[in-house]
């Protein structure tokens, strides 16, 4: 199965050629990097078209205005085409990062099985700032979810569920693994290790009001899907995701 990389960059020059010698070093043989640049002014087209001569991989790529993130992941996602999609601008921790989790996927070829995830780590340069640990599958109501950088899922489910909710600008990450998780036809696999290292300070946790806009999103998205008791699972949701600060899980 080839898998889509899809990298959403915006003056990203700072992180970027880290993440592309990441992605260049996957063992994985089927893979197409997909690039939605948002128009950056900085060395980020450079290091973009630098990578597109050098790269094994086959590159698509676009610098063009758009309105955020989930706007440039519709877009990037517009343009590939794998049957696994995956959106990344961080790093891999191993080489075989990608050909674990597809391993997994394969192994676990069901008609309910919409993809795979697995553990992450926040860092800032060599310092461990959070760790996102999961585990398997739960129900939504415990305020489970994955950690949507980990998630490859296969291109039937944004075929049928559609794409990423503009209107949100934290959460439509979380509203859209709500939207397919639901109805509870769709399962996902688990791989017990951590496959990648996140630079720390995305979107949703620069600083506390991200948190409480990542709350109040949340719930809405549970609400759209006709989840409940909304505010209640947001609570569970938010008390898994300040545990992940303080349990020591290694790499």
């Amino acid at each position: 199965m080839k898998v889509s990389l899809i990298l959403t960059t915006f003056n990203s020059a700072a992180n970027l050629s880290g993440t592309l010698k990441s992605i260049e070093e996957q063992d994985y043989p089927d893979i197409e990097v997909v690039i939605k640049d948002g128009g950056s002014t900085d060395g980020t087209l450079k290091l973009i078209r630098s990578f597109e001569k050098r790269s094994r991989f086959p590159v698509r790529f676009t610098s063009s205005p758009d309105t955020g993130i989930y706007d440039a992941m519709n877009q990037g996602y517009a343009l590939s085409t794998g049957d696994v999609i995956v959106f990344f601008n961080d790093l891999f921790t191993s080489k075989s990062s990608v050909s674990k989790i597809m391993n997994l996927l394969a192994s676990a070829d069901a008609e309910d099985v919409a993809g795979a995830h697995a553990d992450l780590v926040y860092a800032e340069g060599e310092r461990i700032v959070r760790y996102w640990h999961m585990g398997p599958q739960k129900p939504l109501f415990t305020g489970w979810m994955p950690g949507h950088p980990t998630l490859f899922l296969k291109r039937r489910i944004y075929e049928t569920y559609g794409l990423y909710d503009t209107s949100l600008r934290i959460s439509a990450d979380y509203e859209y693994i709500v939207r397919f998780l639901k109805d509870k036809k769709n399962r996902l696999v688990y791989l017990p290790e951590t496959i990648i290292r996140m630079y720390y300070g995305g979107t949703s946790n620069q600083t506390f009001g991200s948190y409480v806009t990542s709350f109040m999103e949340g719930t809405r998205g549970l609400i759209k899907n006709g989840v409940r008791p909304a505010f209640l699972i947001s609570c569970f949701r938010t008390v898994r995701v300040l545990l992940q600060f303080v349990r020591k899980r290694r790499p």
